[in-house]
């Protein structure tokens, strides 16, 4: 059951270029895209995406061999799915520990 962790954290805000702005003058980071419903932002160790949307906290990205072996696992051992986005494919998952994390493959 391998899976790795990538350097990009993704999460939505209402306003996602007001906060990346925030990210950018604050903290140093560089707008790397800047799309209707998504800015993407790179740093020198992580990047960050910010999609409009309500606030669910910061997702984490992992990478697993099989979105939807993973997700029907996970679900099984008390997971929640928080947003499920076949098509991309990709699933918010919140662990019973409260972590959110987006099963990528």
């Amino acid at each position: 059951m391998a899976n790795s962790f990538g350097t990009d954290i993704i999460f939505e805000a209402p306003d996602p270029r007001s906060a990346a702005a925030f990210y950018v003058e604050q903290l140093g980071f560089t707008i790397t895209g800047d799309e209707p419903r998504m800015v993407s932002l790179h740093g020198e160790h992580i990047n960050l995406f910010i999609e409009r949307g309500p606030a669910l906290g910061p997702v984490l990205e992992v990478t697993v061999a099989s979105v939807e072996e993973a997700k029907v696992r996970l679900v099984q051992k008390g997971c929640e799915i928080v947003k499920d986005e076949p098509d991309f494919p990709r699933c918010y998952v919140r662990d019973p520990y409260g972590l959110i994390y987006n099963l990528t493959s």
